[in-house]
């Protein structure tokens, strides 16, 4: 069973996204399989060409986007990186821009292979709302910005239960 075992503010630069987009239509149970595609396709190493912007975690990220009272036709699934705000997009890649801003972090402790760390937003929310980080940004087609982040070693080594930690953060508002 996974468990939020941390939760945080942390402040990020203005930032440039660079990945690719997947909506509803492109999931098969989830997104495991474009992973799998990324990873075959060397797409990664690409955008680790591109250097990393030194004042955040460099890691991968599975980047979703949605308005939540329209869900089915406004969801997005990016996989992707940050990257400095001025990085030239490689051809085959999309950008998302996004301004300096705060982002809310639950550090979610479980185990990978059976999927438990996933499918935690509703919790990772009420967690959010119970610090006091409940000001969710949108932008301005009323989308909230969240994503999914691979840090390593905290995804990427498991201790000695074969748990990981996965971090799930939202963009929160000025407010």
């Amino acid at each position: 069973m996974a468990e939020i075992i941390k939760v945080y503010k942390e402040h990020l630069p203005s930032l440039r996204f660079i990945g690719k987009c997947y909506t509803n239509a492109d999931r098969d149970g989830g997104f495991g399989h474009k992973w799998m595609e990324w990873f075959q396709n060397g797409w990664f190493e690409e955008l680790e060409k591109l250097g990393g912007d030194p004042n955040i975690e460099n890691s991968f990220l599975g980047f979703m986007r949605c308005n939540s009272s329209n869900f089915e036709n406004t969801f997005e699934y990016w996989i992707g990186m940050f990257l400095p705000s001025d990085t030239s997009v490689p051809d085959g890649y999309d950008f998302i821009d996004l301004d300096e801003a705060s982002i809310g972090v639950c550090w979610i402790k479980g185990k990978e292979d059976d999927g438990s760390i996933y499918g935690m937003h509703d919790e990772c929310i009420l967690k959010f709302q119970e610090y006091d980080m409940g000001n969710f940004k949108n932008d301005n087609e009323k989308r909230a910005y969240f994503f999914e982040r691979y840090n390593c070693p905290r995804f990427s080594e498991k201790d000695e239960q074969g748990n990981v930690i996965l971090d799930y953060c939202i963009y929160l508002s000025k407010q």
